[in-house]
């Protein structure tokens, strides 16, 4: 079947999360908002609707079904309770919410019986300009509360000394307190309508509506970007329904996710995941873009220059800013600035700034202008430079981390949470520690500025870098082996002790190709071991180490990306058998999900329970999972780049995704269609073959 990328994506879950650019709400199923709950409509990390409760006739209407649109919009469906000793209700309650710097409420009430009737309409609204972090810890705000003005059909909530404001418009409305009333008359099987319009100002102008009421949401800049988006991807053909809605929806949630800096309205970077992580994310940005690359290269372009912007120039404890160093998150908000120490901008991870000469290096390879590249190559040597003058502090060939603020991340590869990196009896490290899987980053990243410098003719660059990586290679499989236990340690701590956990960190260096040819077996058959692999996918920790808990973060979870990565590692040493069990058990968990892998899920044997049982606090959307099935496809394909300006296409694609044809897929000058089917497979477009 083709894959429809213009398609609505299907519903799913009780909690109605709505996602624009850098702003989301989030509500429960009838849209009501609860300021003691992780609900409200965000803006720039700011909760600037904390409270919204809708009454027909002094009651709540009954929730009946949500349909869900474009990720940044939803119609909510309820009825007014039924009168005292009545089964049904004749009046319809019809709420059509749309986000994007504000929001837009279309609310319709309609009268289903042949009687006309009256009804009082009533909207509480509250808000409490709380931090995200605030909302998300659960934690009281320390700000005074708002005051509120009111006039016809408007409440206004300023807060005051911050800057910061709130108003919602109405028509046809009164206000009075926090609410907002209307007092109709709804002749039979006719209906009665209103807009609503929430217009944030944060410390400057309010922001401009982007679905004023009287014009059509189809005309927004938020759907007309969606659907060229969608409009300019590669067309996907397939056999297999499970697959054609998975990448239906991959396609809606990265198109809503990108943000749009106001200052280079044509580059786009993409939030790491709502609903907290809508900012950009160096470490998530760079990897999402990456896996985007067959379907778009603007995002890794906007992802790279945005980065280079706020690359390090200094040193600067409090937010471990560093020169040459690649920012890990960029946030807004009172509470977000004492978070970063002070800043908005906070550049404790290890692995963004090899990430980042490694995304300049594939972008290359999939086609960038030469004069943008001249631009980014002085940010990559930089990169390079923070690398051995400041990522290899004590100079022994690795990259560690230790962070130099209390606030500050204890763990700074992709598995950051305070317990992430453990030993195999499950004792806690002592930093710095070298992670295993960015020296295989880091490994990349000498090859990928090699190429580049090969492509500028500067010959003894590229040798020099390519010894430098090979040196890397070396020392990383003699101190990371573990011949006693067959596979390689997570990282080495303060001591140079190999910290001896088996992870899927392994399969990241799989994925980068510092693993020597000769234990890349072993390191295949443990990936899938009964102890690693779920059913669903590779867990982050084997099921018989001692922090083991399926129900953790980063200790026996499943992450759909990192299960990408490792795939894609597996098809580079070639077990594509290996790659094509991992790629069937994610995708069998996302028809679970509602087709859209969530950030991560529980780390159960799929023999234990009949679905994959979700993480309690797991973010949906979130864009490196978003981008997961886009790798999987490009595994499942191998269709690369290649060297000498000739793509490779090496399909080996399981039956039941077949046939498989994806059209329109853009490498350098050439637009290619592959095509795979029972009875082999076709390259067409590609110039030199």
């Amino acid at each position: 079947m083709t894959t429809p990328w213009t398609s609505a994506p299907e519903s799913g879950g009780a909690e109605i999360t709505l996602v624009e650019g850098s702003t989301f709400c989030l509500s429960g199923p009838g849209g009501e908002v609860a300021a003691d709950r992780p609900q409200g409509l965000f803006v720039r990390d700011t909760r600037v609707l904390s409270h919204w409760r809708l009454t027909i006739d002094g009651a709540a209407p009954q929730p009946l079904t949500v349909e869900s649109g474009e990720p940044y919009s939803a119609t909510m469906l309820g009825r007014r309770a039924p009168q005292p000793g009545q089964a049904d209700s004749p009046v319809l309650v019809v709420l059509a919410r749309h986000v994007g710097d504000g929001m837009r409420e279309d609310l319709t009430v309609r009268n289903l019986s042949a009687h006309g009737i009256d009804c009082r309409i009533a909207l509480e609204l509250g808000s409490d300009f709380a931090d995200l972090f605030e909302v998300k810890e659960g934690r009281r705000s320390e700000q005074p509360p708002p005051s509120i003005e009111t006039e016809d059909g408007a409440l206004r909530f300023v807060h005051q000394g911050t800057g910061l404001g709130m108003s919602v418009h109405a028509t046809g409305a009164s206000a009075a307190g926090q609410a907002l009333h209307w007092d109709a008359h709804i002749p039979a099987h006719e209906e009665w309508t209103t807009c609503l319009e929430y217009r944030p100002a944060l410390g400057d102008a309010p922001l401009a509506p982007r679905y004023p009421c009287g014009t059509s949401v189809q005309t927004s800049a938020p759907a007309v970007r969606l659907r060229e988006w969608q409009a300019s991807a590669p067309r996907v053909e397939t056999g297999s329904e499970l697959l054609a809605r998975v990448l239906r929806r991959t396609l809606a949630d990265l198109g809503t996710l990108r943000i749009f800096d106001p200052r280079h309205r044509d580059r786009a970077v993409v939030a790491a995941g709502a609903p907290w992580f809508m900012t950009l994310f160096g470490r998530d940005s760079l990897l999402t873009s990456w896996m985007v690359l067959p379907l778009d290269r603007q995002l890794a372009l906007g992802t790279l220059q945005t980065l280079a912007d706020l690359q390090g120039s200094a040193e600067n404890e409090a937010t471990e800013e560093q020169p040459g160093r690649i920012p890990h998150e960029v946030r807004f908000g009172r509470a977000a600035t004492k978070l970063l120490g002070g800043d908005t901008v906070y550049y404790g991870t290890a692995d963004a700034t090899p990430l980042f000469v490694m995304l300049l290096g594939e972008l290359a390879r999939w086609g960038i202008d030469p004069a943008v590249r001249a631009e980014l190559l002085p940010h990559a040597d930089r990169a390079l430079a923070w690398i051995t003058e400041y990522g290899d502090a004590d100079g022994d060939g690795f990259v560690e981390y230790s962070r130099f603020a209390e606030h500050g991340l204890a763990n700074q590869g992709w598995k950051d949470s305070w317990d992430g990196i453990n030993r195999a009896d499950g004792a806690m490290p002592e930093p710095p520690i070298a992670l295993a899987e960015v020296q295989g980053y880091v490994y990349a990243a000498y090859l990928a500025r090699a190429e580049l410098a090969d492509a500028a003719g500067e010959n003894g660059v590229a040798g020099k870098l390519r010894l430098r990586a090979s040196a890397l290679k070396t020392a990383f499989n003699d101190a990371f082996w573990l011949p006693e236990r067959g596979w390689y340690a997570v990282g080495l701590d303060r001591d140079k002790r190999p910290i001896d956990a088996l992870t899927s960190n392994i399969g990241h260096c799989l994925w980068t190709g510092i693993i020597d040819e000769d234990r890349a077996e072993r390191v295949a058959d443990l990936l899938l071991s009964p102890t690693m692999f779920s059913g669903w996918g590779i867990r982050t920790l084997a099921a018989d180490m001692g922090a083991y808990n399926p129900v953790s973060y980063h200790n026996g979870s499943v992450w759909p990306h990192d299960n990408a990565i490792c795939a894609a590692g597996l098809t580079r040493y070639g077990f594509r058998d290996h790659a094509a069990t991992v790629i069937d058990g994610m995708l069998d968990a996302a028809a679970r999900f509602g087709y859209r892998l969530p950030e991560l899920f529980c780390g159960f044997d799929r023999d234990e329970f009949r679905a994959p049982v979700p993480y309690p606090t797991s973010c949906s959307p979130q864009a490196w999972a978003a981008a997961a099935p886009l790798l999987f496809v490009r595994s499942l394909l191998r269709l690369e780049p290649g060297d000498g300006g000739v793509p490779s296409f090496e399909p080996a694609v399981p039956a039941r995704y077949l046939p498989l044809q994806v059209c329109g897929v853009r490498i350098r000058s050439d637009v290619l269609t592959v095509s795979v089917d029972k009875d082999g497979w076709q390259m067409r477009g590609a110039t030199g073959t």
